[in-house]
């Protein structure tokens, strides 16, 4: 299974990629070209992604919780 900061890095690897792909989409229909596949490909990118997140958060909640490490808390 995946450790939490590969599931981190692969989320924002495949953000990076969906953007790419928003662009070409964006470039094709300026050309006039059909965009059926690509719009289906970023479909199941977005899939992706959100399996990816879901795992992250799934993740999250198994990892014990920090002890005391108040923001801005006293130190005594």
């Amino acid at each position: 299974m995946p450790d939490l900061d590969y599931l981190r890095r692969e989320i924002e690897h495949m953000r990076v990629q969906v953007g790419r792909q928003r662009r070409e989409i964006l470039q094709l229909q300026r050309a006039g070209l059909s965009t059926a596949s690509a719009e289906l490909l970023l479909g199941r990118m977005h899939t992706k992604i959100d399996d990816l997140c879901a795992q992250r958060d799934r993740l999250k909640k198994e990892l014990p919780a920090p002890k005391g490490n108040v923001l801005g808390g006293r130190s005594w």
